[in-house]
């Protein structure tokens, strides 16, 4: 069972440094919010890799991704939703200026909305369930009920996923001050938007290839 683990968590350590959707979200947040509100997009993501490994391992993505119509009517969801997401980000961009930091939002109400955003990104990416479908059964411990050990499996990554993007938020908010002009402000809300929009291309493109 150790030697399970330690595999498993090798392989996460790998896959989390990947740059990818998670580390856009992590910068956008630390630099347009400050520490709090990226630590509340980091629970957000981690709540969706919990969710994925528990549905992984009750067979609930398995299903998923042995139905192609099921498969490609999620991706086609998900590729709406962050397109929907990086529009309005670059939207949004334009009603950045110097007076409209988030004074008007409460730290709580921003932390939460990040969260939720960053909890839907994830829960809404069927390849973190592709993943976990791929790799789960290999890493199982067989002394625990399934869904126990996908918690587990699960609870590892995430926990490889904390230090790793809490190194990253602590040393992007060393240049916050930077980052918080007005047109880097901009900057990153629409390069945010651009890097969802892309994502959101290619699931659309997967939808249509499956």
């Amino acid at each position: 069972m150790q030697q399970q683990l330690i595999a498993f968590a090798t392989l996460a350590v790998l896959l989390t440094m990947l740059p990818g959707i998670d580390t856009a979200q992590i910068l956008r947040s630390v630099t347009l919010h400050g520490p709090r509100t990226a630590y509340a997009t980091l629970m957000g993501i981690m709540a969706g890799v919990w969710v994925w490994g528990a549905a992984a391992a009750v067979g609930v993505s398995a299903i998923l991704l042995t139905s192609a119509k099921l498969y490609r009517g999620f991706l086609l969801a998900s590729s709406a939703y962050l397109l929907y997401l990086g529009i309005k980000m670059i939207l949004d961009s334009r009603k950045i200026h110097s007076d409209s930091s988030d004074a008007t939002a409460t730290p709580s109400k921003t932390g939460w909305r990040e969260f939720m955003r960053a909890f839907m990104v994830t829960f809404s990416n069927p390849k973190n369930g592709a993943f976990y479908v791929a790799v789960l059964p290999q890493f199982l411990p067989h002394t625990m009920p399934a869904l126990a050990g996908g918690l587990l499996l699960s609870t590892i990554h995430n926990a490889i996923g904390f230090a790793w993007f809490s190194m990253m938020i602590w040393g992007t908010n060393v240049a916050r001050d930077f980052f918080n002009r007005p047109r880097v402000r901009v900057v990153m809300e629409r390069i945010s938007g651009l890097a969802l929009i892309g994502f959101g291309i290619r699931m659309a493109v997967e939808a249509k290839n499956a």
